[in-house]
């Protein structure tokens, strides 16, 4: 993905969606120098970027330089209509994966420590000893190897937990893993009859949707599971089975396919299941201010900044 050329940003104008709040549009006003328009329903005269959550059907147009996305992932954003060409997409990071990291982080130590089995037995008033074990020594198969399963891995290795990365092209010393596999080969079949926790920080794209099915968790042998990434990489109906049959033991999940679950939903009565409201990872409007200023240095010198998403291939 090219980056605009620099004489093209210096004429663009810069407009906002109302979801931007107005202490974020303030530092982006300062990093570009120019005063943020709202979004209209019309195209705008000439070339413009965007910032926002999502991007209007009317300026869907060649004349998009630039949209710079407030969320990490843009899966809805491009799945929503084609993509203008030419025009670069960038994310929103910031502190994500570390907050990530500590939330995976929170679910592994609080099974070791038995903490929801403690909490049912206060309940009770019942006074009886729990077993604990440690994470240290055990193995967390993490599938998604950028820079939010990279933050993963790395926390969960601090607690010297082994980590093995599961990626459709492995890269050798990736940050945070002991280990690196391919996805659907035999080393990924063996990592997850091995594994302890399997989290998932998969991004959702054509080549991930219903990624963990009936054969990922019929490998498993008992492992917890933890979902950071998308709800719709999991085919839910699979891992309803695999909780009832116990190979995989909990699951605990951030993201589900439909969001927000309705009170009726049968995702509430998943037997040893854990739902939270998305919140994992939110993003907060200093790291959208951080990401767009990092990107706009990069573009105003003429180079893809390293948030640019490949729109073909959705990450």
């Amino acid at each position: 993905m090219k980056p605009p050329h620099p004489d093209s940003l210096a004429r663009a104008r810069l407009l906002a969606s109302p979801s931007v709040g107005p202490a974020v549009i303030h530092e982006l006003e300062r990093i570009t120098g120019r005063l943020a328009g709202p979004a209209h329903a019309e195209e705008p005269d000439g070339p413009f970027l965007y910032v926002g959550d999502t991007l209007p059907e009317a300026l869907r147009t060649t004349r998009l330089l630039w949209f710079h996305s407030v969320n990490a992932g843009t899966d809805a954003l491009l799945a929503a209509g084609p993509w203008p060409e030419g025009a670069l997409l960038t994310r929103t990071v910031g502190r994500m994966g570390e907050r990530i990291a500590q939330y995976t982080l929170a679910w592994v130590l609080s099974e070791c420590q038995s903490v929801p089995e403690h909490t049912a037995q206060h309940a009770r008033s019942e006074w009886r000893r729990l077993p604990s074990e440690l994470a240290a020594g055990q193995t967390a198969v993490v599938h998604g190897t950028g820079r939010i399963g990279s933050e993963v891995a790395g926390l969960l290795r601090a607690c010297s937990v082994r980590t093995v990365g599961v990626s459709r092209t492995p890269r050798a010393g990736a940050a945070g893993f002991d280990r690196m596999v391919r996805a659907g080969s035999r080393e990924e079949t063996s990592a997850l009859a091995d594994a302890r926790w399997v989290v998932s920080a998969l991004p959702l794209t054509g080549a991930t949707e219903h990624f963990f099915g009936a054969a990922r968790f019929g490998a498993m042998r008992g492992a917890t599971f933890v979902n950071v990434g998308r709800g719709a990489t999991v085919d839910m109906a699979a891992l309803e089975t695999a909780l009832h049959s116990g190979s995989v033991s909990r699951a605990v999940l951030d993201v589900l396919p439909d969001e927000p679950a309705a009170p009726g939903d049968r995702v509430w009565r998943l037997p040893r299941t854990v739902i939270t409201s998305h919140s994992a990872g939110i993003t907060a409007e200093e790291d959208v201010v951080a990401d767009f200023e990092a990107c706009w240095e990069a573009v105003a010198g003429g180079r893809t900044p390293p948030l640019a998403v490949d729109t073909r291939r959705g990450y």
